[in-house]
């Protein structure tokens, strides 16, 4: 199979995985390119309500395939953040689900999720410091704002990598399973994700990314949903709540 990106979509929840096993699932960048359009069509999808970013096997992604950079790094670079600013503005919630190595363009992406869950033995590293290339602004910024200036400095002026323990310890990763669980784990987190309001994810998203403009259009939202009554209705009924309210619509 050629290097690329595999979707799938199974009870609201869509998977991509990164698919380039001979290359312990480096990006290319067709790869790249391929993202932000694959994300467009499953923001719009009614059925998704939740996504997964996993690699194939036992590895997540180990980088940019270094190959890509030797013709123009600076479009392989531009490729990069795009598919980066993609993912961080997919309006559901997002969860990387990591094992073996994610580093360089694999951290990248990781870190525009909102989550990240990874299995023991996984090991993390931004490493362009090891290639001479100036890490992109948007993704410097993202990586401070979950570890820290003090780890992210760390990370970047080293370029080495570190443990999962370390990982969690640092805020790049909100879980961390022991061996043979991350994807009963994933699973479990997925489905409570898929039952919840749509409407208050997709608020709590932007506020929490930081966006302020917004606030009398979630109000809006939140008069209009019909969420709010149901959720205060089920929980006075001890039921499940049928929340309505969908980012597609």
């Amino acid at each position: 199979m050629e290097p690329q990106l595999v979707q799938s979509v199974t009870d609201g929840v869509a998977t991509v995985v990164i698919h380039h096993p001979a290359k312990r699932n480096a990006m290319t960048a067709g790869m790249w390119e391929s993202l932000p359009p694959l994300l467009d069509g499953l923001a719009a999808d009614p059925a998704v309500r939740a996504l997964v970013l996993t690699g194939e096997g036992t590895t997540f992604c180990a980088g940019a395939d270094i190959s890509t950079l030797r013709g123009s790094p600076e479009r392989a670079q531009t490729l990069a953040v795009r598919a980066e600013e993609a993912l961080a503005a997919f309006p559901k919630p997002t969860l990387a689900a990591i094992r073996g190595h994610c580093v360089g363009g694999g951290a990248q992406l990781a870190a525009a999720c909102d989550l990240r869950f990874a299995e023991e033995g996984a090991l993390f590293g931004v490493t362009p410091a090891k290639l001479g290339i100036v890490y992109p602004a948007p993704s410097t910024r993202r990586l401070v704002s979950l570890v820290g200036p003090g780890s992210a400095k760390y990370l970047l002026f080293s370029g080495e990598l570190i443990d999962a323990g370390r990982a969690l310890r640092t805020g790049l990763l909100d879980e961390l399973l022991p061996e043979g669980e991350l994807t009963k784990r994933v699973a479990e987190f997925t489905r409570v994700l898929v039952s919840r309001s749509q409407l208050t994810q997709a608020a709590a998203k932007e506020f929490a990314n930081g966006r302020t403009d917004r606030d009398a259009h979630w109000a809006e939202q939140a008069r209009g949903s019909g969420d709010t009554a149901e959720g205060v209705a089920a929980f006075l009924e001890r039921r499940q709540p049928r929340f309505t309210w969908t980012t597609s619509g």
